[in-house]
């Protein structure tokens, strides 16, 4: 549980700079007038009234009223204070309610009349301070209130390598061996006697941390508003080395780094001090954030620092020299709690957005942007505390309302949940370091100990589909043809038919004037992949068809759960069901390539990045209408509507809930997935079991007819693509180069990669081949090159063959392609276009001499390349496209650098620099990209080789 913290509302002190002219010296005061001690009844007055806003953190007006010493320093050197003389003193003038610029300003509480009292008998008395000693920041004069209940909250917990644990508590640290070997998961340990005790600490104990080789706590005490105290506590001698302070609020984290040399600490003033641990020296201070500092974390290497703070942002620091190596801007709220993966290759964080938040570790020396890797939605309270398990593999998540997650770090999908709900807030907790379990201390002074079960694939969650995996039924019969019968609309009167099946149908005569249905019963047996594919309206029939797959007795079949891990809504404008590109939605940058975006029923993906300020994103296919997935029908969408990035879920898979809502996808669909059919229906059905299901066939708004005739097959898939080349008339000019673009359709669910290939080409013309559509595209390009002085012959065309390729199955399919339709000669080319390395950018690994450039990438990082403009005439810009620069880069790689304009080498330039960003979601592969441009009749710059690997 995060500490709230008191806020002062008080102004600045304006009226002491327009004083300044009445200053005086200190005069001597009267030796008749009793002294006044300071400590005991001075101080705690100004520390009421005016120390919330005129302190040595806050110092506003140039002012502190915090201690006797800035008192005596007055304002830039002028006294506020005039021994003896209370008329003469601007402190008490001001504090005079009927001043012009009274202070504390009307709406805070004023000095008492008593108060009043004590400043001008001080005052009279000589002002004097303490007896040569310096104002403590920690010690407070308040009165002492018994407590109401007889137990201290824990307030920091901390587990060493030998099992021993440290626990926190109001100006105390106990330390305890605790006997887990009988302790059952989720039990409250006894704390009985404790090894030993560190007592008379300054107010709260917030943080504590054993060093890595266990022979030394850290604490953090100090007293809200004034201070913070660092003790460093031997535990072989059981005394404490030393204290030392410099922090001016409460300090939130304390930390040793990973060699135990240093520590780090953090603190409500906004700042972040980094010691010598065996000194207690200030080695430097980490200056930028805006709000307090809640949490802190060493990278394993030692190199970096992370913070986390209420001013909504992580931050990244180079402990070396302080260097802020990146800012992590991404989340909505105040972050409290941050961490390092153990091999330092994650930054995690959570806090009062609710979400977790993953980061790649890029920025290991260098300023880099960190690139967010996930954010989930990870609970429905305020996260406030985060522990990444040893091995690695896991991370606990511990919100605000009692529930307790644990998450693989793979896809970070939750796998394991406690739900404490009913107990105390979880104020500490701590990983014991064999990484088998964890200590959660609670505001009502308990301490739990959890096991973390060896097998906890209690929550495990599948991927999409159903868990039954699916077949094409091996049918030896042909695909029988049947007229429908009525009646039919009943379970027991279902007409049964044999698969696979064509029936001829009318949607009418429905009794009682309700409107007509047909239902058909089949028998199937488990994993069977069936298509149902109506044939209505592109027969010109009226029929605007439905279909679904129901049980025997006519219930619905859930197909999948799709649960939201995001919650958004569309910005700017609404949607058409056909629009794929400048979907506009809050919060997009939490949001990756491939993910599913559900609206209303609707399931669409993401498939390119807004590219700018004034754009959104592109989903599948990019070109065409935009296409359904799980069967469901592309929507209409209101400015507002609610939208959510979810994650398909088998229909058995036990899901944890996190708060946002989950959203049942049956076995049915209104207008094909893929568009391809107008308002027909197209349904894939995997049967969750060996038995008989009801089929039903319906018009979506409920109309019936004499003409509402349709044709429904019910058939096995026969995946394949129908591959075509989608340049059909092409300008080549000798010694240039020209773009053409390949083209697939898809059908019955083949999803894998094809490779087009030129099977026949003359000399002199070079094409690029094999080009390959990656899985799940429909797209790819390619560069047709003529050499220098190379006569274009005018049946070029016909002399050029292609053919395309792809496993499908156990099999290799091949098809011819149409090729081109006429490739005419133009005149000499006015541009030439190259891609180069960039001299600060990255160097390719093929040698100089090399026909071929050659450059790797890694995902989730950015590369510099530069692109030059030869001119023969061409004196205009040279556009290359916005989010369609990227020409055959791999899917998820772009171009990163566009603006309004997109890439554009200007009118007066030859050359231009571009970075191309690799996405995680890349796929490991080598592939040929190009640049293009419509100016100059076209060009095209070489193919580049592209190889996509792994960061090593």
């Amino acid at each position: 549980m995060i500490n709230n913290h008191r806020t002062f509302h008080c102004t600045a002190f304006p009226v002491l700079l327009v004083l300044l002219q009445f200053f005086a010296l200190i005069g001597s005061s009267k030796a008749a007038e009793p002294t006044v001690d300071f400590l005991g009844k001075v101080q705690p007055i100004l520390n009421k009234y005016c120390s919330g806003c005129h302190s040595e953190a806050d110092h506003e007006g140039g002012f502190s009223s915090e201690s006797y010493q800035s008192l005596q320093a007055g304002i830039k050197g002028k006294p506020v204070i005039l021994a003896g003389d209370v008329a003469g003193s601007l402190l008490l003038r001001v504090l005079d309610k009927n001043a012009e610029n009274a202070m504390p300003p009307e709406d805070e509480p004023r000095p008492t009349a008593a108060e009043i009292a004590v400043l001008q008998s001080w005052i009279k008395a000589g002002a004097k301070g303490p007896k040569g000693m310096q104002t403590n920041r920690l010690t407070l004069n308040v009165p002492v209130i018994t407590p109401h209940l007889n137990h201290q909250p824990i307030t920091s917990v901390d587990c060493a390598e030998s099992g021993l644990i440290a626990v926190g508590r109001f100006k105390e640290v106990s330390i305890f061996n605790p006997d887990l070997k009988s302790a059952a998961s989720g039990s409250l340990l006894k704390l009985t006697t404790p090894l030993f005790q560190i007592d008379n600490l300054p107010g709260k104990v917030n943080a504590l941390n054993f060093s890595p080789d266990g022979t030394r706590l850290a604490i953090a005490s100090g007293v809200s508003g004034r201070g913070g105290l660092i003790s460093v506590f031997n535990l072989n001698t059981r005394k404490t080395e030393r204290s030392f302070s410099g922090h001016l609020d409460l300090i939130y984290d304390i930390e040793f780094s990973p060699a135990g040399d240093q520590l780090a600490t953090c603190s409500y003033d906004k700042s972040i001090i980094l010691w010598d641990a065996n000194t207690g020296q200030e080695l430097r201070r980490f200056s930028g954030h805006n709000g307090a500092v809640y949490d802190l974390s060493f990278s394993p290497d030692g190199q970096s620092l992370l913070s986390a703070s209420a001013d909504d942002t992580c931050k990244v620091w180079r402990v070396s020299d302080g260097v802020r190596l990146d800012t992590l801007g991404q989340p909505l709220k105040e972050e409290y709690a941050c961490t390092f993966s153990p091999d330092g290759k994650l930054m995690a964080a959570v806090g009062a957005d609710k979400k977790l938040r993953i980061w790649n570790r890029v920025s290991f020396k260098q300023p880099k942007n960190n690139p967010q890797r996930y954010a989930r939605f990870a609970h429905e309270a305020t996260v406030s505390h985060l522990l990444w398990r040893p091995q690695g593999t896991q991370l606990l998540s511990f919100a605000d309302n009692g529930i307790i997650k644990l998450w693989e770090t793979g896809e970070f999908h939750e796998v394991f949940q406690w739900n404490e709900k009913q107990k105390e807030v979880i104020s500490a907790v701590a990983m014991r370091p064999q990484g088998d379990g964890f200590f959660a201390g609670r505001l009502d002074g308990s301490l739990s100990w959890y096991a973390i079960p060896s097998d906890n694939k209690l929550y495990q969650q599948t991927g999409p589909g159903s868990e039954v995996v699916s077949h094409i039924p091996q049918v030896t019969g042909e695909m029988v043809a049947v007229n429908e019968k009525e009646p039919n609309q009943t379970p027991k009167l279902a007409q049964k038919v044999n698969l696979p099946v064509k029936i001829a149908g009318k949607i009418q005569g429905m009794p009682e004037k309700h409107a007509d249905f047909d239902l058909f019963r089949i028998s199937v047996k488990q994993g069977e992949q069936w298509i149902l594919e109506v044939r209505a309206a592109r027969d010109k029939s009226p029929l605007d068809s439905h279909i679904e797959v129901l049980t025997s007795t006519g219930e619905k079949i859930k197909r999948l759960n799709l649960q939201a891990v995001r919650e958004s809504y569309f910005t700017f404008r609404g949607k058409t069901s056909d629009q794929t590109g400048d979907f506009r939605i809050f919060n997009w940058t939490e949001m990756k390539l491939n993910e599913y975006l559900y609206a209303n029923g609707e399931v669409t993906r993401f498939y390119h990045y807004p590219r700018g300020a004034d754009s959104g994103f592109n989903v599948y296919p990019v070109k065409g209408k935009r296409w359904g997935y799980f069967d469901t029908s592309p929507l209409s969408h209101a400015l507002g509507e609610p939208c959510y990035v979810v994650q398909p879920l088998s229909p058995n898979a036990t899901i944890v809930p996190n708060g946002l809502p989950v959203f049942p996808v049956f076995f049915e669909n209104d207008d094909a997935a893929l568009r391809d059919t107008g308002k027909d229906s197209r349904l894939f059905f995997t049967a969750p079991a060996t038995g008989e299901y009801l089929v039903k066939i319906s018009d979506v708004r409920g109309s019936e007819g004499a003409d509402f005739s349709y044709s429904l097959e019910i058939r096995p898939p026969q995946p394949n693509f129908s591959p075509r080349i989608l340049s059909e008339t092409l300008t080549l000019f000798a010694g240039s180069r020209q773009e053409f673009q390949v083209g697939i359709t898809r059908t019955d669910g083949f999803d894998g990669p094809v490779e087009v290939l030129c099977d026949l080409v003359p000399d002199g013309i070079h094409v690029t081949s094999p080009i390959v559509i990656e899985a799940g595209q429909i797209e790819a390009q390619g560069v047709i090159s003529v050499d220098p002085g190379f006569e274009i012959p005018k049946d070029l065309a016909k002399a050029i063959h292609f053919s395309a390729r792809a496993k499908i199955g156990e099999n290799v399919v091949t098809h011819k392609l149409n090729g081109f339709k006429e490739l005419k000669s133009g005149e000499a080319p006015k541009l030439a276009l190259s891609i180069v390395a960039a001299p600060s950018g990255l160097q390719p690994i093929s040698s100089p001499d090399a026909k071929l450039l050659e450059f790797v990438v890694v995902p989730g990082e950015t590369i510099l390349l530069k692109v030059i403009a030869k001119r023969n005439g061409f004196d205009g810009p040279i556009p290359f496209g916005r989010e369609d620069s990227s020409r055959n880069l791999p899917f998820g790689t772009y171009i990163d650098n566009i603006g309004l304009n997109g890439l554009l080498i200007t009118e007066k330039s030859n050359e231009r620099e571009f970075f191309i960003t690799c996405d995680p979601v890349t796929k490991p592969q080598s592939r040929l990209f190009h640049l293009r441009t419509a100016s100059a009749g076209g060009q095209a710059s070489q193919p580049v080789m592209l190889h996509v690997r792994k960061k090593r």
